[in-house]
């Protein structure tokens, strides 16, 4: 097993069995087959890098683990619906995701679709409850910058950008753009809500987003290194999707090389948030490192 994969363990494992109960009150409510593609979807297996940064940084700052779970649904709804609509025939077509067929081949187009959306909606379900913190303006701040991070200012943003690359040659900058908000906005997120939900001060909460910032880029350019030397086997879903679909990435631009280099620039830079944060030798720098370690 690799390095993160058994650093995010225990945290997959906490993530999940949450996730189950949660997901699980919305069976009653909703009809049989759209709660099916919804429960497929959300519990399909995944390291949950993204509810590892919330959790870690929570614990740091004293956060109650039922508010950092709570967050953590809102986060991995989000994410479930994003990889359902990216796979679609409109976006990328994909027929795997995380090892199994994905949704709209699972169940069908349609219902992939609505899918996602519920997620969607139920995220900030999530986010509205009374257990996610007692204070209403903590509550209405998760809410506002989950909403930036999901809409036109970030993942919906990044993913028009995506689709608008394959037919137009970006710059290294362009690229950096649209990567930040299809893929670092959620990220920065989940790092930035622990620190909302702490009610930290300025300072730490904007050295926590920088380090968002950074993770974000850093994890991107690995997962398109994964998707020209990886394996489908190893990464558990089709490689070679970029080069195909002509897809504007760091790799594309820069090759395989320059690219490593540039995510250890970011890994660095994250690094530094993190020690100006006061959380060196934390398991987040083993991540960050860890992450090194895989598109090296």
């Amino acid at each position: 097993m690799e390095e993160l994969t058994l650093l995010l363990q225990e945290t997959r494992l906490r993530v999940d069995e949450y996730l189950k109960k949660t997901i699980v009150a919305f069976r009653d409510k909703t009809p049989p087959r759209l709660y099916e593609a919804m429960e497929y979807s959300v519990l399909a297996p995944g390291k949950r890098f993204r509810s590892f940064l919330l959790l870690e940084f929570g614990q740091a700052f004293q956060v109650p683990e039922k508010q950092l779970l709570q967050v953590a649904m809102a986060i991995e709804f989000v994410n479930a619906y994003s990889l359902v609509h990216d796979d679609l025939p409109c976006m990328d077509d994909a027929p795997l995701r995380r090892g199994q067929p994905t949704t709209h081949l699972k169940f069908d187009e349609a219902t992939a679709l609505l899918a996602g959306n519920s997620l969607l909606t139920a995220a900030f379900e999530m986010l509205a409850s009374y257990e996610t913190h007692p204070d209403l303006t903590i509550r209405l701040r998760l809410i506002t910058a989950l909403a930036e991070a999901c809409g036109s200012q970030g993942m919906m943003g990044g993913q028009m950008l995506d689709l608008l690359g394959e037919t137009t040659r970006f710059n290294l900058d362009e690229i950096k753009h649209m990567q930040s908000l299809k893929t670092g906005a959620l990220l920065s997120f989940s790092c930035e809500a622990a620190a909302i939900l702490a009610k930290q001060e300025l300072n730490i909460l904007n050295e926590v987003r920088n380090f968002g910032a950074h993770i974000g880029l850093a994890f991107q350019i690995t997962d398109d290194l994964l998707d020209v030397e990886g394996s489908e086997e190893k990464i558990g879903k089709p490689t070679g999707i970029d080069q195909r679909s002509n897809k504007a990435t760091f790799v594309s631009l820069l090759g395989a090389k320059e690219a490593r280099l540039r995510a250890g620039q970011e890994i660095e830079e994250a690094l530094n948030a993190l020690r100006k944060i006061g959380l060196p030798f934390s398991k987040l720098e083993k991540a960050v490192l860890s992450l090194f370690i895989r598109c090296s």
